[in-house]
């Protein structure tokens, strides 16, 4: 314990005595952390402008158009096929959800707002849940839930109308829609969601013909099984009694969603070459102290400082100097941020960020373990000239 003390006392004197060095290297550290933070964030948001409302959907499976490579704009299923899915023993429950963009009026004064229109069966599986007013009546009204961004971005609220201008053919066409509902967070293929009735879907959607289809076609199928523990043998019973689909689960139905992999991957690469840089920054300062202090080591060697002791004081040095550049870092990250326009696509939220403040605090003891070995195999004698 007193050995303890004496490091502690001794890293401390050694800090305040070269306190502009010390905050120097904190500064950098504090640049680090908000260069990593800020991918960590950008990672997250990116990510959610992709997947946040496939991640909500109340489903255990998502089934695809088979030739479609699991993306939602290529896929194209009929109505035809509902009743197939839900006669296949296991299934629970099943419903289908259309995705089309269009463009919202909501003010004469304002440009209109482009948002992803999805056709939902009320009360099933893909119904954004309405967190103030209410969910949809049925498959044909005229009634819309809107997801929070659309809210914020529009100042609409439930009862208020707005249009939805829509391309039929070559006619552009105008509906009008009340809001029933508004919902969290939404987002689909980074636009703010909208969600109607799917027979309105249908109908208001943009279609290269003017007029109906002669069969419902939408994009994909929500399904909830019995037993959620046999996902893996539950896609492969879908897959070989209905035909022309695949089924997959949610997590791998956004994460297959064009340019997601190629996304995360380019930031997770930026991370880790940022991360590095801090190792090696933290490491090179701390080297440098070392080989200046060689002759200091080696006379508390001689006056009886254990290695430990020495490796603790140094130890302590490194621990302060970059928790105190890591806060300086999140706190800066975090004022940045709320100056920030709401468009920007920035989250600290999930698991991303706290792996990012852990591997943070973890990169000064990894970046000064070679300084701590050197000052550990120093010899008095030699440290002072002394050897023969």
């Amino acid at each position: 314990m007193l050995n303890n003390a004496v490091a502690i006392r001794l890293a401390t004197k050694e800090i305040w005595r070269n306190l502009g060095r010390f905050l120097l290297v904190s500064f950098v550290i504090a640049l680090i952390t908000l260069l990593v933070l800020f991918l960590a964030g950008l990672g997250e948001g990116l990510a959610n402008a992709n997947k946040e409302y496939l991640s909500k959907v109340d489903a255990d499976l998502i089934l695809f158009q088979e030739k479609a490579d699991l993306s939602v704009a290529a896929s194209q299923l009929g109505q035809s096929l509902m009743n197939d899915i839900a006669r296949v023993e296991g299934v629970k429950e099943a419903a289908p959800i259309g995705f089309s963009n269009v463009f919202i009026r909501y003010a004469a004064d304002q440009e209109p707002l482009s948002v992803s229109l999805l056709g939902v069966e009320p009360g099933k599986p893909g119904e954004m849940i309405a967190y103030e007013g209410r969910g949809l009546e049925n498959s044909r009204a005229n009634e819309a839930i809107l997801d929070s961004n659309v809210a914020r971005e529009t100042g609409l609220q439930v009862g208020d109308t707005f249009t939805v201008e829509s391309t039929q053919g070559t006619v552009d066409q105008n509906y009008t829609l009340e809001v029933v509902g508004i919902s969290d967070g939404q987002q689909f293929f980074f636009a703010p969601s909208v969600a109607v009735p799917l027979d309105t879907w249908d109908r208001i959607r943009p279609r290269p013909t003017d007029g109906p289809s002669n069969e419902l076609v939408f994009n994909i199928v929500a399904v909830q099984v019995d037993n959620p523990d046999e996902l893996t043998r539950m896609a492969d019973v879908l897959e070989a009694q209905v035909s022309n689909i695949e089924a997959v689960d949610v997590v791998t139905a956004y994460e297959s969603a064009p340019g997601y992999s190629e996304q995360q991957s380019t930031i997770q690469t930026q991370r880790g070459f940022t991360l590095m840089i801090g190792v090696l920054v933290v490491g090179g300062f701390f080297q440098i102290q070392t080989l200046q202090k060689v002759v200091q080591v080696g006379v508390l060697k001689a006056l009886g400082a254990s290695n430990r002791t020495v490796a603790l004081a140094t130890t302590f040095q490194i621990v302060v100097t970059n928790f105190f550049g890591v806060l300086l870092g999140g706190v800066s990250t975090l004022l940045l941020v709320l100056g920030f326009p709401d468009g920007i696509p920035i989250t600290f939220e999930g698991n991303q960020v706290q792996l990012a403040l852990i591997t943070l605090l973890l990169i000064g003891p990894l970046g000064g373990l070679m300084s701590i070995r050197l000052l550990t195999r120093v010899e008095p004698l030699t440290a002072l000239g002394l050897s023969s």
